[in-house]
């Protein structure tokens, strides 16, 4: 794949750029590696510093950078928008909390025989990003904004169809006032990957995107005894239990199915629902859905924009075909939109069985399959039937059932009567494909430091060993 900004609303190639040489690349892990050298000696107070900065720029730049990333990959105006000030946020929590998280942690000296005792969090070195293009700002920074204020700095892979989004990210923290190769981008193409990483310079990776990536990456990552975090697919449960309030579920329904035009691994994608309410949740959720304005990103009164690649509305369009071929059922949508661009209407299926390939697959776009169940315990089942566990929401006000589906299904996350989504405050991760390893929150910012464990006894002192080492 070229490294090109394509607008999928027209389907035209506006900026292409070089992919770095070999050389090139070598330069730049040497300049990392002497960045990190220094950087690791920085106190927190100057992170935080340079992060507050980056959060400055983001907010008085937002409008410019929202339309750059609508631009490349056709988030709506109004959506991009958010995304750059959810990265200020960001950015603003891990300066402000950083060093309270990675506070040395004592350990009961008298227990080890020690005068002191305690681990410590220090930085790991260069760490590889591999990001995806859906949400091209917030996906880097929640790698970014903890990773950098914890002394490590970063190498940043994106994804080829946001080029610009990536050398703007490169240069904010430049402008902010971070020492120079603290964060770099790195304009390769996918085959130079596993380079990077073979490479001793590079200590860690993180990586945003498909099950089959991330096993890619883990393989080789294992192969050189470098840590890892992954956050692969997604294929949520949304479950609507009779106690639910309906109005409000089914509202909610379409905004999480459609949400970044239906391309969010944490979308909402199987729509599991009681067989009480089935019939009064489906007529409202197809309303919402069929009510969603498909059209220019740029357009305030936009709802959904184009999906951001040719090829991913052909992945789309041939899920819906095979489910249609085997038997289901659409409700709305289900047939691509004429005219330049890559667009596709938000669809609801249902009759969606195994035989057919969305059931198991992961359906990158706005197409949501409703499944009715007969009680608490079929939803669970079919809720953790997937390979995926990333993220999941249940709609009930039954305490009993909340709990059930807290301590059973098998997700990353757990949302009870709200959609879900990522914030700073809470780690954010999967199971099963899905993924391994936490970002954000005091786990995400731990991720890439060595957790260093301490013993200072008495000069002269003995020690009293244990029986095993």
């Amino acid at each position: 794949m070229s490294i090109a900004t394509v607008n999928p609303a027209t389907g035209q190639t506006l900026k292409t750029f070089d992919a770095l040489s070999d050389n090139e690349l070598d330069n730049r892990l040497h300049r990392a590696v002497e960045a990190f050298a220094a950087y690791r000696q920085t106190s927190f107070a100057e992170r935080a510093g340079w992060m507050r900065a980056a959060a400055d720029l983001l907010d008085a730049e937002r409008d410019e950078v929202a339309r750059l990333m609508t631009t490349e990959m056709g988030k709506t105006l109004a959506a991009a928008g958010a995304e750059v000030s959810k990265c200020a946020l960001g950015c603003r929590y891990f300066a402000e909390h950083a060093e309270r998280l990675l506070a040395d942690e004592p350990a009961d000296p008298a227990a080890v025989g020690a005068r002191r005792a305690y681990a410590c969090y220090q930085p790991l070195g260069p760490v590889l990003a591999i990001m995806p293009w859906n949400f091209p700002l917030w996906q880097v920074m929640r790698f970014a904004a903890p990773a950098l204020m914890a002394g490590n700095v970063g190498l940043l892979k994106h994804a080829s169809n946001v080029p610009q989004t990536a050398l703007y990210l490169e240069g904010l923290f430049r402008r902010a006032g971070s020492p120079p190769d603290v964060f770099q981008t790195l304009l390769v193409g996918s085959n130079q990957v596993e380079r990077i990483l073979r490479d001793d310079r590079v200590r860690a990776a993180t990586l945003t995107g498909s099950t089959p990536a991330g096993r890619a990456v883990a393989s080789v990552a294992g192969d050189q005894i470098k840590t890892t975090v992954l956050e692969l697919g997604g294929s949520d449960p949304f479950v609507v239990l009779p106690s639910a309030d309906l109005d409000r579920a089914a509202e909610v329904a379409a905004t999480a199915r459609c949400q970044n035009n239906g391309q969010s691994c944490i979308a909402a994608k199987r729509f599991i629902v009681h067989a009480d309410v089935a019939e009064d949740f489906e007529r409202r959720f197809v309303a919402a859905m069929a009510a969603l304005r498909v059209g220019d990103p740029m357009e305030g009164s936009t709802d959904i924009g184009p999906l951001a690649t040719e090829q991913g509305r052909r992945d789309v369009e041939e899920l819906v075909t095979d489910a249609v071929y085997r038997g289901a059922r659409v409700l709305c949508g289900g047939q691509r939109l004429g005219g330049p661009g890559w667009y596709y209407p938000p669809t609801v299926v249902t009759g969606v069985t195994p035989q057919m390939r969305m059931y198991a697959e992961e359906v990158f776009g706005p197409v949501a399959q409703v499944h009715r169940v007969r009680d608490l315990e079929e939803a669970i089942a079919l809720a953790n039937a997937t390979e995926f566990g990333l993220g999941s929401n249940v709609w009930s006000n039954n305490a009993h059932e909340q709990e059930r589906f807290v301590r059973d299904v098998q997700a990353g996350a757990v949302f009870v009567n709200g959609m879900t989504t990522s914030y700073s405050e809470l780690p954010f991760g999967g199971v099963k494909s899905s993924g391994y390893g936490r970002e954000l929150a005091a786990h995400g910012i731990r991720a890439f430091c060595n957790v260093k464990s301490v013993w200072i006894g008495e000069g002269g002192a003995q020690q009293t060993l244990a029986r095993t080492p």
